[in-house]
């Protein structure tokens, strides 16, 4: 068995296929959500496919891990704990949990996770969950590296799961309530109505519009690829991709690239290992500038820098192919050293700063012919940067099988006393061997050859014959259709053996600690009563409703946010010769509603507040 540190590559699975299709493009374990409790409405799945993605994923001792992940009534705890058992016996690893309420629960011994939803971003609450039972956290997207290192340092032996990649919620995840405030859908039910994504008008306190119609929410993709090597050495083990949503060409495009660069630390790094089993082979170059982004940032990971926003736009800008160079009469001329392609997807931002996107229709030489609907041309500057967000040519590669993944194994034909055995062993040290009574035959001609050929077609099975080898005292003659047999044999007794070695994660020993805090306020997300009774076992004095059953009295924040919109604006108090504003500022909606904003300089984090208009 290997021995070191794991390192794991954790993939979104929207369904069955793109569960699998992780799972072969390099991914060591997927989170997909059953067809309800799962933080994502629209990513549901039905527990015979997750069954099925369990048996696929098993086979290369890779997980599957459920997000059982949202804040529950009290209706709905029998059908969640009945749930649970039926994921458990489907196969599922963990659960990835928010709610409180699931610990009271009787539940098989399964593994727990404490979702990123918990706002998990301290040592003291990383302890708390550890000793409840809680193997892994998924720590809160906005820490820095330093303080990930701390958690780790002060915590070993919790398993820290970080993402690395993926679209980025503006406010700490669990802490977000502008969806249910302004539109009743609870993001702490899957229900998010992505708030963070409209166009806003920034107002100071005398009315003056500072900034008009723009995303000053939104904010740009994770991109943490160049990264993860720092985030291993300070104690992150499981890699996250963001994208529950997704489509099976963004899984596979991010989990290649990803698996490979984790590939790559692991072959120079003799103290990591991958966290599943095989190698996966790719039949297209990944490069996660292709699928849908809204241009990169490593997010906080290294302190606060700049750019992490994407104000002109909430859409996918993809990759920059180069400068607009001139225009004609249908189309453009783009300087750069990548092409376009018939059927590709372009855009660039127009004057007024809106994202203007077309078809390519074709391209002849230099020129880019756009699809014009009405056949105006777009106004465009020369210099404009172009970007292409739809490749046609990669998308036809990924829409087809575009990867394999195979266990390498030694494979030795020897002879007994009475007739030939056949032994696989695999890179993870798991054996299988099976003989077979045969009479034997001198061969007229050397069977070496034909020997490796049968032995090596290893087919539809997870393995790949890295090794084929004989040990006879004789050339002796064994027909092929007798070596096909006892391969297939030994191929079915291998996958055998390999699920009676893996080891199934295991839930953590619980141990009675008090909760961090005295009081819980609506941002405990406490919407029962069972999770009430759970934090007043724990040494809570007061517990407040969740946002989602009562609204809090006066001025409240719906949403905690590290973007700081003064920074943005260059009035920073603590930066240099800051702008200064006539404050409070305040969001306006394009229906009129104005949400005033707090900046807490002291934790560096801006909140938004309650609509002003609504009292």
């Amino acid at each position: 068995m290997k021995q070191g540190k794991t390192l794991e590559l954790l993939a979104p699975a929207k369904n069955l296929e793109c569960g699998i299709e992780a799972i072969r493009h390099g991914a060591d374990a997927v989170y997909i959500g059953p067809a309800r409790f799962g933080a994502r409405q629209a990513a549901g799945n039905n527990v015979e496919d997750i069954a099925e993605l369990c048996e696929f994923a098993h086979r290369y001792w890779a997980k599957v891990y459920v997000t059982v992940n949202t804040i529950l009534r009290d209706d709905e705890l029998q059908d969640v704990e009945k749930l649970i058992w039926q994921l458990y016996e489907a196969g599922a690893d963990a659960l990835l949990v928010q709610d409180m309420a699931v610990l009271k629960m009787n539940l098989p011994p399964i593994a727990l996770h404490a979702s990123t939803q918990c706002d998990v971003r301290s040592v003291e609450k990383v302890r708390f969950l550890a000793s409840c039972g809680f193997t892994r956290v998924v720590l809160a997207r906005e820490l820095s590296i330093h303080e990930i290192r701390e958690i780790h340092e002060a915590c070993p032996d919790v398993e820290l799961e970080c993402f690395v990649h993926g679209a980025l919620c503006v406010s700490y995840s669990g802490q977000c309530y502008a969806s249910q405030y302004c539109f009743g859908r609870s993001a702490n039910r899957g229900e998010c109505a992505q708030f963070c994504r409209l166009k806003f008008d920034l107002q100071d306190a005398q009315g003056k519009v500072l900034v008009r119609g723009r995303h000053l929410l939104s904010l740009k993709d994770m991109n943490r690829l160049d990264y993860l090597e720092e985030m291993a050495d300070a104690g992150v083990c499981s890699f996250k991709i963001e994208g529950r949503l997704k489509d099976v060409s963004y899984v596979k495009n991010i989990a290649a690239a990803y698996s490979r660069k984790i590939d790559s630390i692991v072959s120079r790094r003799s103290e990591y290992f991958r966290a599943s089993s095989g190698h996966s082979t790719y039949l297209f170059d990944p490069a996660p500038e292709k699928s849908f982004n809204r241009g990169f940032t490593d997010y906080f990971l290294f302190g606060r820098g700049a750019d992490i926003f994407s104000f002109d736009t909430p859409k996918s800008t993809g990759e920059r192919m180069g400068t607009l160079d001139g225009v004609g009469r249908g189309w453009l001329k783009v300087s750069g050293s990548r092409q376009f392609h018939n059927g590709d997807g372009l855009c660039f931002k127009g004057h007024d700063g809106q994202l203007q996107g077309y078809r390519v229709n074709r391209v002849e030489g230099d020129r880019v012919f756009l699809f014009l609907e009405n056949g105006q041309m777009p106004i465009v500057r020369t210099g404009t940067e172009i970007y292409r967000n739809y490749d046609q040519e990669f998308e036809k590669i990924l829409s087809k099988d575009s990867a394999s993944r195979k266990i390498r194994v030694r494979i030795v034909l020897s002879e007994t006393p009475y007739g030939f055995r056949l032994l696989m062993a695999d890179e993870d040290g798991v054996e299988a061997s099976v003989s077979i009574e045969w009479k034997k035959e001198p061969a007229k001609s050397s069977q070496e050859s034909n020997i490796r050929t049968q032995l090596s077609k290893l087919g539809n099975t997870p393995f790949e014959a890295a090794d084929v080898k004989t040990d006879m005292s004789e050339n002796w003659f064994i027909p092929s259709s007798v070596l096909s047999e006892l391969r297939r044999q030994v191929s079915e007794a291998l996958e055998k053996n390999r699920a009676a070695r893996r080891i199934r994660p295991e839930r953590g020993i619980a141990v009675r600690q008090d909760y961090p805090l005295a009081s819980l306020t609506y941002l405990g997300n406490v919407m029962n009563a069972s999770a009430r009774s759970f934090y007043t076992e724990h040494g809570v004095g007061t517990v407040a409703d969740a946002f989602e059953r009562r609204l809090p009295n006066g001025r409240t924040a719906i949403m905690f946010c590290r973007h700081c919109l003064r920074r943005a604006l260059g009035a920073c108090p603590k930066g240099n010769n800051p702008v200064r504003l006539d404050e409070p500022l305040s969001l306006c909606s394009t229906d009129g509603h104005r949400f005033p904003l707090r900046f807490d300089c002291a934790h560096c984090q801006m909140q938004v507040l309650t609509d002003l208009d609504a009292d």
